[in-house]
């Protein structure tokens, strides 16, 4: 069975919070559009190419236009195809297979990126790439991973509020722009993530105020996101408000596990769940699972894979694929 997206286990633990660790988005249409853009600068652009990036790890200067990009964090291609920009190398977090990416993005390549580790990176095969810029941007802040990559190539880290994975859309979109030279396609992506998020509110008043429960299952059990995670950040962009009892077992982090004897707390107006490297029946055929009201009243959504991993990419083209699709299916569970 292939994988859906979502978090939980080092590779359980981190999908969980990996699959959902930033927020924001833009159009999908036009995200393939600007994939595809004549990104050679202007003689005198390149000329004139200063960046400065600030991150974690201090702030990173370049002064040449990088040509040979590896993106190795979670979503750094995607969010560098959108902004006109081909990898040469890249990290497959969701196992989509081919280029990497997902189908929001599928043909963006001319020239396919020789796909490299996630977690566990094989640092020669970097090199072997010979990349002017390394994009670590959505990663898990990790300062050896940092300074050996550093080795190979100038890198650009997590920004300062970013381990384990919580760089946020906006961050992203806005530190690679930056390293690229590609500030006004940054904003101008970013735009119109906020204008379809305006639309699909405007269009469904019926999800103002309502409260909602994020989750997901794994072979670890039921939990569910809190503010922070890019999941439940693009509800409440619709009008939704994370449930309260939820939020309040944050503690600080993006996912928070609920055991099977507190799984009313997945009880809210709407409960959305998402199946994390697990068969939907696993979910359906939980007794314990069926007896959640929103489940019994029929207030409850298990995402299929498509919309799960655009759900948790968390990129301007899979969140603006996601804005196209999931308002209708989550539509059709609200009442009142």
């Amino acid at each position: 069975m292939k994988k859906s997206l979502g978090s939980l286990s080092i590779a359980a633990a981190i999908a969980v919070g990996l699959m959902g660790c930033s927020s924001n988005a833009d159009n999908g249409a036009n995200s393939s559009n600007a994939a595809n853009a004549n990104t050679s600068p202007s003689p005198a652009a390149e000329a004139a190419f200063n960046a400065s990036i600030d991150t974690k790890f201090g702030q990173v200067n370049l002064t040449e236009e990088p040509k040979r990009i590896v993106a190795l964090g979670w979503g750094d291609a995607e969010t560098a195809l959108s902004l006109g920009v081909q990898p040469v190398g890249a990290s497959d977090w969701l196992a989509f297979g081919g280029d990497g990416v997902g189908p929001w993005l599928e043909g963006a390549y001319t020239t396919p990126p020789t796909i490299l580790g996630t977690m566990e990176l094989d640092y020669e095969k970097i090199a072997s790439l010979d990349p002017d810029l390394i994009l670590d941007v959505k990663s898990s802040g990790d300062e050896e991973r940092y300074k050996r990559l550093s080795e190979i190539a100038t890198t650009v880290g997590v920004p300062a509020d970013g381990d384990n994975y919580l760089t946020s859309t906006e961050e992203q979109v806005n530190m690679i722009a930056e390293a690229l030279g590609k500030e006004e396609e940054g904003a101008a992506l970013l735009k119109q993530v906020d204008d379809a998020f305006a639309k699909a509110a405007a269009d469904h008043p019926e999800f103002a105020g309502k409260s909602i429960v994020v989750g997901a299952y794994s072979s670890d059990g039921f939990g569910a996101y809190v503010k922070g995670d890019a999941r439940l950040d693009f509800m409440e962009r619709l009008g939704f408000k994370n449930k309260e009892e939820v939020e309040q077992m944050s503690e600080g982090n993006f996912y928070v596990k609920v055991s099977d004897e507190k799984l009313d707390l997945l009880d809210a107006d709407a409960t959305v769940i998402m199946p994390i490297w697990v068969d939907p029946k696993e979910i359906t055929d939980n007794k314990l699972f069926q007896k959640i009201p929103s489940v019994v009243d029929g207030r409850s959504l298990i995402l299929d894979e498509d919309t799960s991993n655009a759900f948790s990419t968390g990129t301007v083209p899979s969140l603006l694929w996601t804005i196209e699709n999931l308002p209708a299916q989550v539509k059709a569970i609200v009442k009142g």
